[in-house]
């Protein structure tokens, strides 16, 4: 039996008995290749260090990879050693079978920032001052809190922009704001409510961790507060800077319904300020958590304002859920990078996050109002909603057609999300049809031609229905903004 580990240069070969040491090179190496263990394009080691590694003479070794290049198995290439095949195995060109999401031709997915407009020299500036600043300590077992650079960074930054109530000592550093949900979800336990339609990745998480979820209603104003009076719920989350998916702030007084449940019933309010930097037509909405620190456990992450590859979130967390928190996330930081929290403790301290954040908010709104001004020019009335703020925008279906615009987008190789994702089970899908649009999602360059495929894909579907003999169901599409001049 084979047993393989290639780590640079080292190649571990467990030779098989019974046949000469030729021979059971060859062979070695002829079956790792053609299983795919050596990988086309992997560089093998020296004739002279893989001889020493196995105890034989070097012109053995030497003679095996001149026969296997010869044979097309290997390549020998002056001055840059010896490497596997391209083409030498069949397995190694099979695809990988492990699940991914397909790239698509385009998208607009929600959930995404441009990833092609990551500040990578600012980044590569500030990772290389940290690490040359990082104390020693930096680069051991790490406090679960997270690194103080980092917490101390986030003090002064979410008091100024977000008007949270904090001290570093009641911050605690996560993966992402889901990683963050589902520590809390351990913490509290019990019964929590969710909006009627919200992140379902969130809602999972909830469950998963053995949490009863209820749904409550949403609205043009947000999440209607007034509903968890009447629920047995201990917690809720929600999205009140704007909520996902529909759009809305949460009004005034809706906020104050929250805050005065939390106070009369001790329970707790989980406050996702996912995108809350990102305004556009709107004075910027304050921090729920600013109002009443100890009823709030308040979420944050750099997902959409830097990237979803920055595995970096925070909660600033009540006094009475910070040992709860720490208890389930372990004795030491065992999910964040230490270095990417100096990093980013630093990007935020010598003002490029600020730069960053303004930059991106400027070309956000500028694709917001493309894809209004677009969808108003080639398909007219189309109700567009919650758009005020975020990186996504709501279009609502007239009821029963979601699918066939989904369908008609997959055809065309377009992502999209429907609104039947986001929706409770326990929610009746009655008027609830629509997509999500991601407008954040694809690169400037794309941007343009993924409107117009998603413009396309409504005239389709509108098309079909004008040609339907149901007269009462074309004038419903219409009603739901859908003009005639789309049938042309």
């Amino acid at each position: 039996m084979n047993s393989w580990a290639n780590l640079g240069f080292d190649l571990h070969i467990e030779l098989p008995q019974g046949i000469g040491i030729r021979a059971a090179l060859l062979q070695t190496l002829r079956d790792a290749i053609d299983s795919g263990l050596l990988k086309p394009g992997t560089r093998l080691p020296p004739s002279r260090t893989l001889a020493l590694d196995l105890g034989v003479a070097r012109n053995t070794v030497a003679d095996c990879y001149a026969e296997l290049a010869a044979a097309g198995w290997l390549v020998t290439r002056p001055g840059s050693g010896t490497v596997v095949a391209t083409l030498a195995s069949t397995h190694s060109r099979e695809v990988d079978p492990s699940p991914t999401r397909r790239r698509l031709t385009y998208s607009l997915l929600p959930g995404s920032p441009d990833a092609s407009a990551f500040p990578r020299t600012a980044w590569i500036s500030s990772a290389r001052r940290a690490l040359t600043t990082a104390p020693t300590d930096a680069f051991a077992t790490t406090d679960p809190r997270g690194r103080v650079e980092l917490r101390n960074a986030l003090t002064t930054y979410l008091s100024r922009t977000r008007g949270v109530r904090v001290d570093p000592s009641r911050i605690v550093i996560s993966a992402s704001s889901g990683h963050g949900i589902s520590l809390l979800a351990r913490a509290l336990g019990g019964t929590i409510a969710v909006d009627a339609f919200c992140l379902h990745l969130h809602r999972q998480l909830l469950v998963d961790e053995g949490l009863l979820t209820i749904p409550i209603s949403v609205d043009e104003s947000g999440t209607c507060t007034d509903e968890l009076v009447s629920t047995s719920a201990e917690s809720v989350l929600l999205t009140p800077t704007h909520q996902f998916p529909l759009g809305g702030p949460l009004t005034p007084a809706r906020r104050a319904t929250a805050l005065e449940w939390a106070s009369t019933t001790g329970g707790v309010i989980i406050e996702d300020d996912y995108d809350g930097e990102f305004r556009y037509d709107r004075k910027p909405v304050g921090a729920l958590q600013g109002i009443a620190p100890q009823h709030v456990a308040y979420l944050g992450t750099v997902s959409k304002t830097l990237s979803p590859a920055i595995r970096i979130g925070w909660m600033v967390l009540p006094d009475r859920l910070i040992e709860p928190v720490l208890a389930t996330k372990g004795p030491y930081e065992r999910w964040v990078s230490s270095t990417d929290q100096l990093t980013l403790a630093d990007f935020i301290e010598s003002g490029r996050f600020d730069s960053h954040i303004r930059k991106m908010r400027t070309s956000y709104r500028r694709r917001r109002d493309q894809l209004v001004a677009t969808l108003a020019q080639q398909v007219p009335r189309v109700r567009v909603a919650g758009i005020s703020a975020g990186l996504h925008a709501v279009i609502r279906l007239p009821s029963g057609t979601e699918q066939s615009v989904l369908a008609a987008a997959q055809a065309r190789d377009l992502g999209l999300e429907g609104l039947s994702v986001f929706r409770h089970p326990d929610v009746s899908s009655v008027g609830g049809d629509g997509i999500v649009v991601g407008y954040s999602t694809p690169t400037q360059s794309q941007y343009s031609r993924t409107l117009d495929v998603l413009c396309e894909v409504l005239q389709e579907v509108s098309t079909a229905i004008v040609s339907s003999p149901l007269a009462a169901i074309y004038g419903a599409f219409c009603g739901h903004g859908f003009s005639p001049r789309t049938a042309r």
